[in-house]
């Protein structure tokens, strides 16, 4: 069975919390998040802190793919 899970890279920053509230309603089993630190790749995204804060305004499963050098930390 697929699994529908939009990356949130893809989401308007400037109303990030309609974007939210848009896919709670919808049918998307998961949101993805792509964890980039600018060393193991070279583009940066979102930090714990953000991913924390998120996954408090959603209503479902969020696939962290982390591309961090040190994910310990």
């Amino acid at each position: 069975m697929a699994i529908i899970a939009p990356s949130l890279l893809s989401a308007d920053f400037l109303h990030l919390a309609d974007d939210c509230n848009m896919l709670n309603k919808s049918k998307a089993d998961w949101y993805h998040l792509d964890v980039m630190d600018g060393q193991f790749v070279p583009n940066i995204s979102f930090g714990p802190m953000f991913v924390e804060f998120f996954r408090k305004a959603t209503t479902k499963f969020c696939d962290v793919h982390l591309m961090i050098v040190e994910p310990e930390k």
